[in-house]
């Protein structure tokens, strides 16, 4: 069993998430042609902790030892 205190951000299997702002995610938008993102369900620990809503934007940083470091954008939903 896990512990209560356990910071799961902090865990080196877990890449960096951040809920994108208003700004960055219009730039994005207009950037790239994209009609929908892939999904991540609101209540997954990481967008728990970050207190992120149905709707909002995730970029989540991954590094790789091959590719560098790579970004992934999910939008939270409710099920």
């Amino acid at each position: 069993m896990a512990s209560k205190n356990f910071d799961i951000a902090q865990h080196r299997f877990v890449p960096k998430h951040s809920v994108v702002s208003e700004r960055e995610l219009k730039k994005l938008l207009g950037q790239y042609a994209l009609k929908d993102l892939p999904k991540i369900l609101v209540d997954d620990p990481m967008i728990q902790l970050l207190n992120a809503k149905d709707g909002d934007v995730i970029k989540i940083e991954r590094n790789s030892l091959t590719a560098g470091k790579t970004i992934f954008y999910r939008r939270v939903v409710n099920a």
